[in-house]
């Protein structure tokens, strides 16, 4: 129903998404469709992602359409954002094809509520996802985003770890999920997977349903950053409160700022060629070569 209606077209650097480790600097384009499997009562995006069933709004945008922009732009690749690209899967990896026979690349950011045939099919043309962790309890996700159940997320983001570089975010919601357990728990299953996954930890701000809880201050985001760096995740970061402390990469074995971030903007970029520490040396987890990385993700496979 929504196949070739973009409801959302824009170039944005990719730090916005966020996607810090993958390809950073680069500029995306991005885009959406109307329509979400969750029902958020936070979403920022509402008045596109929760539109009455049936009204099907946008601007006729064929992925032949993307693809000559990206060109005429210089853009490197596509970001399939804003609502959720699992409801325009079909327009989103017709577009994806286009793209990578270009040598471009394509990303989503994603809630991560997909059957295993949709990631099989996403694992053709998607190279990364940023993937959202709304808690470790399954009362954030039944009460504030519909009938959702954790475990299929959970199971989801260890699928999609398997076969692509990923970024998990969360949202902290005063009241929800800002507790030092809840933190904690969310640090620790990660840290079980990888401690290479970066993680992201946001503020809230009153939108759509959710008008009267209050924001997330910076000292909870700092406080959530410090106790995931204590479970031994490599990188963390805060988002939607501008830090330059904390939106910043620090090489994980000697501390050395590797990329200082002021928001979206990358400021100053230090890492040497292969992603290693100006400093130390190591090789950090980051995609700075897109063909690279489709050389190594297909000698894996073969």
């Amino acid at each position: 129903m929504t196949y070739g209606k973009a409801i959302a077209a824009n170039i944005d650097p990719i730090e916005k998404k966020p996607f810090y480790h993958f390809m950073p600097s680069s500029p995306v384009f991005s885009l959406a469709t109307v329509g979400c499997n969750f029902r958020c009562k936070f979403c920022q995006n509402w008045e596109i992602s929760q539109v009455p069933s049936g009204r099907i709004e946008g601007e006729d945008l064929p992925p032949k359409k993307i693809r000559d922009i990206c060109a005429m732009q210089g853009v490197p690749g596509c970001s399939y954002t804003y609502t959720e690209p699992t409801v325009f899967m079909e327009y989103a990896l017709d577009t994806a094809k286009l793209l990578r026979a270009d040598g471009r690349f394509n990303v989503f950011v994603t809630n991560g509520y997909m059957t295993t045939a949709a990631i099989n099919e996403m694992d053709k043309y998607i190279d990364a996802s940023r993937i959202d962790l709304k808690g470790f309890d399954d009362r954030v996700y039944t009460d504030l985003s519909g009938d959702v159940k954790l475990e299929y997320v959970l199971n989801n983001i260890k699928e999609l770890h398997k076969r692509q570089h990923i970024e998990i975010i969360t949202l902290l919601i005063p009241g929800y999920n800002t507790a030092d357990s809840d933190i904690r728990q969310i640090a620790e299953w990660i840290h079980d997977l990888s401690p290479e996954i970066p993680l992201h930890f946001i503020a809230f701000y009153p939108a759509y349903q959710m008008l009267d809880t209050p924001p997330t201050d910076l000292e909870t985001l700092r406080r959530a950053r410090k106790i995931a760096l204590e479970e031994g995740l490599h990188y963390v970061y805060t988002g939607n409160r501008q830090d330059i402390e904390t939106e910043s990469t620090y090489c994980p074995y000697c501390n050395t700022l590797v990329i200082k971030r002021w928001g979206f903007e990358v400021l100053e970029n230090k890492l040497m060629p292969g992603a290693r520490c100006p400093e130390c040396g190591k090789k950090l987890n980051f995609v700075l070569d897109i063909n690279e990385y489709w050389k190594n993700k297909k000698s894996k496979k073969d």
